[in-house]
Parts: structure tokens; C-alpha cells; sequence
């Protein structure tokens, strides 16, 4: 079974989709889902869906990390044709996980109480990610 997801985004920050995934998954018994983001530029995240403050701290640390292009500590980047941001995404992504693997029984994924399937979106500009998912 597959699907794609189409994830609109307004700029950087988590976008989550678990009620998405979990309307899919309804009813299609025991499995091993995987989810893979088909960009370059944006990552998955398995990430806290209770207090805001997770996504605005992780927000925060991320871009403490990897600044933007234009700040003086990134002036060896030489990918920067595309926007202050674009490369800093780069980094970002590789960072974190392109994809995600997660159990599904009785057509739930089986995830923890507070947690939650997130987009995270790296670039400033709004997007339509597409995730591919594939349940076996």
C-alpha cells in the first residue's frame, strides 16, 4: 500500500501530519510504515505534539546551529545562488532523518502518547513537500 502526502509549509518550523497518517493507515491491520520526504531541503521528525514550546526551543536551536547564509560564521558557503537559507536547509537535512519507520498495529501507527509525525521545514519560503509513504 502507498500514498503521498502533500504538506503545505509557510516557512521554517514543524508542520505535523500525524492525523493524516493515521486516517490512512485506518483499518489496514499490522504493518511497518515508512515515510521518506522526497526534498532536499526539509527532514521528518518524531517529535513532542503536547507543549509548543518543544517546536519553538527545537526552532530555536536549530538555527543557532546552522545560521543563515548571510550571518558572518557561514562565509565559507559557496552554494548561495538560491537564497540565504537555501544551503543552511542543506545542512539541516542532513542532519536529521529523511525518512522514518514506524510500526503500525491494527491500523494505528503505534506511537507514544505525546508524540506526533512532523515536516520539518528548512527554508523560508512556503513549499508543498511531498512525503511518500509505503505500509508493508
Amino acid at each position: 500500500m502507498q500514498t503521498t502526502f502533500t504538506i503545505p509549509t509557510r516557512g521554517p518550523g514543524l508542520y505535523e501530519f500525524t492525523a493524516d497518517v493515521c486516517r490512512w493507515t485506518a483499518g489496514q491491520g499490522d504493518g511497518l510504515l515508512t515515510l521518506f520526504v522526497r526534498h532536499t531541503s526539509c527532514s521528518l521528525l518524531i517529535q513532542e505534539n503536547a507543549d509548543p514550546d518543544v517546536k519553538r526551543d527545537l526552532d530555536a536551536y536549530f538555527a543557532r546551529l546552522v545560521p543563515s547564509a548571510d550571518d558572518p560564521v557561514m562565509s565559507y558557503l559557496r552554494h548561495t545562488l538560491e537564497g540565504p537559507d537555501d544551503m543552511p536547509a542543506h545542512i539541516k537535512a542532513a542532519l536529521l532523518p529523511v525518512s522514518l519507520s514506524i510500526p503500525v498495529a491494527d491500523g494505528r501507527p503505534a506511537l507514544g502518547t505525546w508524540q506526533g509525525i512532523y515536516l520539518y521545514e528548512h527554508r523560508a519560503a512556503p513549499h508543498r513537500r511531498q512525503v511518500a509513504a509505503h505500509l508493508g
